[in-house]
This record gives C-alpha cells, sequence and structure tokens, in this order.
C-alpha cells in the first residue's frame, strides 16, 4: 500500500495552450488541484518552491488556504531551498499553516537545486558564514529550525511585556506539536540520505540524484533509500520513517492523453550535469494502463517507498491533471497492489 500524491512546479506562462497564465491562475489552480485530488481518495498535494521564477515560490500561504478547503489529504512541499530561509519565521509559518490544516503538513525541505539567478539567497540577506559553503548554510538553517520544532523556550521575556507572559523562557507561536515528525529532506546522495536519517528526517528522493554507481536511475534510488533506513537503525529513532520518490507516469488512456504524451514511450534515464556533479535523471512514463503496470512493478526505488509524488503538468489546468491522477489512482495502483 503506498500513498499517491501529485506535485507541482506550479509553472505559469501566456504561451499558447496554457491554462496558468498568471501567478494567480495557478494559485487558485492549485487549491482546486488539491480538492479534486481530495475527491478522488488521492492523498497528497506537494508543491515545488522556485524563487525568482514564473513558478510557485510562497508556499505557505498556498498551503494554509488548501488546509482551508480540504480535510483529509497530505499538504506539503517537495522542497523549501534552506539557502534562503529565516528559520523563525519559516516556524511560524509553518507552525500557523499546520494548525489551519489539523496536523497535514509535511514539509519537504532541502540545500536547493541550481536557481535562476547567481546566489538568489544573498538577494534575500544571507550568506555563508567565514569558510562556510551555501550547502553548510542550508544545513545550519535547518539545524536552528529543527531544534526550534521542539518547542522548547529560549527567548528572554520582557518583564514589563505588553500582555502577559507564561512562565519561563519563551518559544516561537504558534507552535504545532508533532511537526518536527513530519519534517522531509530530499536527498540527491546517499551521503546526504545517511545524513538525513541521522537527523531524524524523512526522505524525499526525487527523479534527479548523484550518479554514484552507474546503474540505472532506480537501482540507484533503492539503494539509497536502503542507505536511509540502514542508517536510521543505526540512529535509534524510535519512529517508523516515511520515505517518497517521485515520477512522471501518465496512463494513456483517451485522445487527449495520447496526443499530449504519446511519444514519451520510450523514455529512459538521462546523464547530465548539475552543479559540480554529475547527475542521473530518471526516465517517464507514458503507456496504455496494462503497460504501465509491467514497467512500474520492476522499478526498484517506487517499491522501496511508501510515498509516490505524480510530478502534475501543471499549465495544462486542473480538470486534465486531476484526469491524469484518477488514471494512476483508478488503472494502475490496484494491479500493483498499490490500494
Amino acid at each position: 500500500m503506498k500513498k499517491i500524491g501529485f506535485l507541482s512546479f506550479g509553472h505559469w506562462s501566456a504561451s499558447p495552450g496554457s491554462q496558468a497564465r498568471s501567478a494567480a491562475d495557478v494559485l487558485t489552480q492549485s487549491i482546486e488541484l488539491a480538492e479534486a485530488v481530495e475527491e478522488l481518495g488521492g492523498d497528497g498535494a506537494y508543491f515545488r518552491v522556485h524563487h525568482f521564477a514564473r513558478q510557485l515560490a510562497s508556499p505557505f500561504p498556498l498551503l494554509a488556504a488548501i488546509g482551508a478547503r480540504t480535510s483529509r489529504i497530505e499538504i506539503g512541499t517537495g522542497v523549501i531551498d534552506m539557502r534562503y530561509e529565516n528559520p523563525l519565521y519559516m516556524l511560524e509559518d509553518a507552525g500557523a499553516a499546520d494548525l489551519i490544516s489539523g496536523g497535514r503538513l509535511q514539509l519537504g525541505i532541502s540545500r536547493g537545486s541550481p536557481e535562476q539567478v547567481i546566489d538568489g539567497w544573498r538577494y534575500f540577506g544571507y550568506q555563508p558564514g567565514e569558510g562556510e559553503t551555501e550547502s553548510e548554510m542550508a544545513r545550519h538553517h535547518t539545524e536552528v529550525f529543527l531544534e526550534l520544532l521542539k518547542g522548547e523556550g529560549f527567548a528572554q521575556p520582557n518583564p514589563r511585556p505588553m500582555f502577559a507572559n507564561p512562565p519561563g523562557l519563551l518559544r516561537v507561536e504558534p507552535h504545532s506539536e508533532g511537526l518536527r515528525d513530519r519534517i522531509w529532506w530530499g536527498a540527491a546522495s546517499d551521503a546526504t540520505a545517511r545524513w538525513t536519517a541521522e537527523q531524524g528526517m524523512n526522505l524525499m528522493s526525487s527523479t534527479l540524484k548523484v550518479d554514484e554507481t552507474g546503474e540505472p536511475f532506480h537501482v540507484q534510488q533503492r539503494k539509497q533509500i536502503e542507505a536511509f533506513r540502514e542508517a536510521w537503525k543505526e540512529a535509534g529513532h524510535e519512529r517508523e520513517p516515511r520515505v517518497s520518490v517521485s515520477r512522471s507516469i501518465f496512463a494513456l488512456v483517451d485522445d487527449r492523453d495520447r496526443a499530449y504524451f504519446g511519444g514519451d514511450s520510450g523514455s529512459s534515464d538521462q546523464i547530465g550535469q548539475i552543479d559540480n556533479f554529475q547527475a542521473i535523471f530518471g526516465r517517464s512514463f507514458a503507456a496504455e494502463p496494462e503497460m504501465l503496470v509491467k514497467q512500474l512493478a520492476e522499478d526498484e526505488g517506487i517499491a522501496a517507498a511508501d510515498t509516490l509524488l505524480l510530478t502534475v503538468p501543471n499549465q495544462l489546468g486542473v480538470e486534465y491533471n486531476a484526469h491524469v491522477v484518477e488514471s494512476i489512482l483508478k488503472y494502475v495502483a490496484p494491479e500493483l497492489s498499490w490500494r
């Protein structure tokens, strides 16, 4: 059994055929798609965060709105770039969104990927400390955030406050109990997956990974997940961790599907350069449901995860993307015992 949700990058453009032509369009359509997927029986609505781009960038207002309009599905990010984040302000926003949703927030964070501008985090007021890399800065922000999530007081109260304080040191409010267990880290390497486990965070593994062995993407991803689970066990955490993987999967069940994705049936893994390392990009899947079942049954990465996030072409509109998710839930998931 797997949780199945969608992952949207939230693109918008005025290009021909785009139904998300503005930021307002993509925000309102994201809420509507989350409502539609909940009604279809899906399990999650997740959103990518990219700064300085015509894509979704400010997750917490969106997640709070979805939390207020839905009642069951998980809502989350995949992922927030921690190089850009003030941990205390982020804690307030995350706590509020989680409380509004009734504790359904699944917050994916990471070091982030290459952005639209050079060192964009500098424009947000952040820069690495002396002798610190930007990746180390992201991890430092994360360490502060995780510590604050414990909900312990740390700030000295004013002796003459405007409003009465509870006794002792004060914490950031609002605090949402349990959110600490619902933090995920997007890991691109086996070493980072092990670090994620040591920190007590769940693992997000996307369709991109450091090419560490030259093996097919799904095999490397399965080994990454195994390394994460082994490190989790060694760390002695009490709860069971969660692992998500994302995939582009399209069941060709009508003429629209064939027109949009019928030419992708021969997709394969790709090798490329990201920053200063060689990366392997997982293939897309587009086929008749019967063929999809056979192909996906061989995917070792999906088999090792408990959560599958379906990347959706959000510019094709709410109705079509709901159809994409429904097709997987209806024709593919039951055949693979995901449902």
